[in-house]
């Protein structure tokens, strides 16, 4: 198999994650709307870190329409297909955790936006990488995150419990990391988000603003297959990456993180779920 030919079969589906495309945008959209009250005037640059399928870029091109947005991510088919829907913006292969502001001579304020991204990194990388990159701006440049802080939601501690379990078909492939422990940065889990205390104490010292917020959202979803269908393009997407090749120790997983996921997320009224998501914003602007 050739690099490229490996590289898409890790990929992640952009098709897949957009299934619940405005789920997703939702808190974009309410991001952006905090965004805008912290400029005086609009900025003329805009770089998106982690931008998926463009849906994030497309939304502060509407905010903001006169700016030049560059958007970066690591995952190729994403890049195609955010270059499909938006044409006029500029799109690269990169990672959000080595991404420098390009040097100019310019010093616009800018605007540097992640939606759902910053929380792949590792501890301390994540905010060390937050501090670097704001510390760069120009004065009067905003930097807008936001990130799902889900790391104890039972669809998060499931996925631990379930991969964790002996034999099993497919316990073999997690005897090789130590899942739920931090000190093991190869195990498929996400590092639990940082208090806001954290998060505020890295930005201040450089901002004349920080604006930090919590929201968790309830989003009705079909079934409990619908969530598993959800989470398998972005925290569920490591763990079914270990299993790559071997469908039946993938559908035996799924199945049974499905089951599990059943007995805590009970059917409503009309036999729908209520998923329950929450997402942490930190929004700061450069003095």
């Amino acid at each position: 198999m050739s690099q490229a030919q490996e590289a898409k079969k890790h990929d992640w589906s952009a098709t897949k994650y957009m299934k619940y495309g405005n789920e997703r945008t939702r808190p974009v959209n309410d991001l952006v709307a905090q965004v805008i009250q912290h400029f005086p005037a609009p900025p003329t640059r805009i770089y998106d870190l982690g931008c998926g399928p463009g849906n994030s870029t497309s939304a502060l091109l509407s905010a903001f329409p006169d700016a030049k947005a560059t958007g970066i991510d690591t995952s190729p088919d994403m890049l195609e297909k955010a270059r499909a829907a938006l044409p006029n913006a500029e799109f690269i292969k990169g990672d959000i955790g080595a991404w420098t502001l390009p040097s100019s001579s310019d010093q616009s304020p800018v605007l540097v936006f992640s939606n759902a991204a910053v929380h792949w990194l590792r501890s301390p990388k994540r905010l060390e990488t937050v501090s670097r990159v704001f510390n760069s701006l120009p004065t009067g440049s905003v930097i807008a995150i936001q990130v799902p802080d889900n790391y104890d939601a039972p669809t998060h501690s499931l996925m631990r419990a379930v991969a964790s379990e002996p034999s099993k078909p497919w316990s073999k492939y997690f005897t090789d990391v130590r899942i739920g422990d931090l000190a093991d940065k190869t195990r498929p889990d996400l590092d639990p988000i940082e208090a806001a205390e954290s998060w505020y104490n890295v930005l201040v010292s450089s901002a004349d603003t920080v604006n930090i917020w919590r929201t968790e959202y309830k989003h009705v979803i079909k079934d409990a297959r619908g969530i598993v269908d959800w989470v398998a393009t972005t925290g569920l997407g490591p763990y079914l990456v270990r299993m790559e090749g071997d469908e039946e120790a993938k559908v035996a997983f799924e199945k049974e993180y499905e089951r599990r996921l059943s007995e805590v997320y009970t059917k409503l009224e009309d036999g729908k779920v209520l998923l329950g998501y929450p997402r942490l914003f930190v929004l700061a602007r450069r003095k």
